[in-house]
């Protein structure tokens, strides 16, 4: 049975989903910045409707997946990236 659907599904579903993205084994970046954004975008159209508990969860999981997605990015350019 599938549990209930309240923003901290929704929030924890959508976070799943960029994660299994940036898997190097099924690797798409172009689908977990799609998520990340969508998460972003929830951040901001739910703000000050959101319990501190939500509020909290939302502010972790868009922390950890922009810097899992920029470790991601990195790994894919091969860490070439040496600026002038």
């Amino acid at each position: 049975m599938l549990p209930k659907i309240d923003l901290t599904t929704f929030f924890l579903s959508v976070s799943q989903a960029a994660m299994q993205s940036m898997d190097s084994a099924s690797r798409d970046l172009e689908i977990a910045k799609h998520n990340i954004d969508l998460l972003e975008l929830m951040h901001e159209k739910t703000h000050g409707n959101r319990s501190t508990e939500e509020d909290q969860l939302l502010n972790h999981l868009l922390f950890q997946l922009r810097m899992t997605f920029v470790s991601a990015e990195k790994e894919s350019k091969g860490g070439a990236s040496h600026g002038k």
